[in-house]
């Protein structure tokens, strides 16, 4: 299952309507940056990932902490308190994004014309249930630090070589996140994957 499935899936739209109704957006709104946090939270782990280091870390951190087991429950997390879930985004964001968090954060506001103050939250929530969808991902086809990369390159819609024929979320990235000269690193770190567009 790639990620296009996993966000059109009940369990992305209950994750969509959740976090819209905690933080006062429209469903549309709601999904709209999903749509597009989504994939750069996978491209910004795919990118760590290259490095051995980087992949021996993620992997320590999906066979520990973010095993899968927090889908579970999804929907209650969500619908309960959320502080601890955004506290441990935060440092999942902290880790993937480094000192472009706050650059990736503008880019995806300025994309979808959500504010920032509704956008950080968000992405916060999002990263712990996107390393869970890893980690079970991970648990199921039994992948160790070396295949880390390649798995994150299959949720993001087998990368490239899906792109060229058409098709898979990278497609939809491309065209949100065209390559228009502006300086935003989140162009940067989704380039590789949209084949320097």
């Amino acid at each position: 299952m790639d990620l296009s499935e996993l966000l059109n899936s009940p369990m992305g739209q209950s994750i969509v309507k959740s976090v819209a109704g905690q933080l006062g957006m429209n469903e549309k709104e709601a999904s709209g940056v999903v749509n597009m946090a989504v994939p750069a939270l996978l491209a910004g782990m795919t990118r760590n990932a290259q490095s051995s280091d980087g992949a021996e870390s993620l992997n320590k951190a999906l066979e520990t902490k973010h095993d899968g087991s927090l889908l579970n429950n999804l929907s209650g997390i969500l619908q309960g308190n959320t502080k601890e879930l955004q506290q441990d985004g935060n440092g999942i964001l902290g880790h993937v994004f480094g000192n472009n968090l706050s650059s990736v954060e503008q880019g995806i506001s300025q994309k979808t014309g959500v504010s920032m103050n509704k956008v950080t939250p968000l992405l916060a929530m999002l990263a712990p249930v996107v390393m869970a969808y890893l980690g079970k991902q991970k648990r199921q086809t039994n992948t160790g630090a070396g295949g880390l990369g390649d798995l994150l390159g299959s949720l993001l819609g087998g990368g490239q070589q899906k792109s060229r024929s058409g098709g898979g979320i990278m497609d939809m990235l491309g065209s949100a996140l065209d390559k228009d000269g502006d300086g935003n690193p989140l162009n940067d770190i989704l380039g590789g994957f949209l084949g320097g567009r």
